[in-house]
């Protein structure tokens, strides 16, 4: 599974109603590290599938979910379990350090 491109319309459904762990990317194109760390979400959304979902939330297109969870800088990465945040990360990582995030976190 590739990451899902969310929305303010569908961040509910999508994220908080998720059946499964969510990592929430808040992005936008001209963010060069968000274009770093682009390719290594894309490959852990297909290693972990069935486990956890990879959204994507362009913060451009999409103000209202990042001004609700407080994001002020970008990437910034949250961790959805039940609907609730149980991490967050804010800046670029390595796939590996993106990796090892998820799986304790979640």
């Amino acid at each position: 599974m590739a990451t899902v491109a969310v929305t303010d319309a569908t961040f509910d459904a999508e994220v908080k109603n998720s059946d499964i762990p969510v990592v929430v990317d808040f992005w936008a194109e001209w963010c060069g590290p968000c274009k770093q760390i682009g390719p290594s979400l894309e490959e852990l959304a297909k290693e972990l599938e069935g486990k956890v979902k990879i959204a994507k939330v362009d913060v451009d297109q999409n103000p209202n979910s990042a001004a609700a969870m407080g994001v002020r800088g970008i990437p910034a990465l949250f961790i959805f379990k039940d609907g609730q945040v149980v991490s967050n990360r804010a800046g670029a990582a390595p796939k590996a350090a993106l990796q090892a995030w998820i799986k304790d976190s979640i």
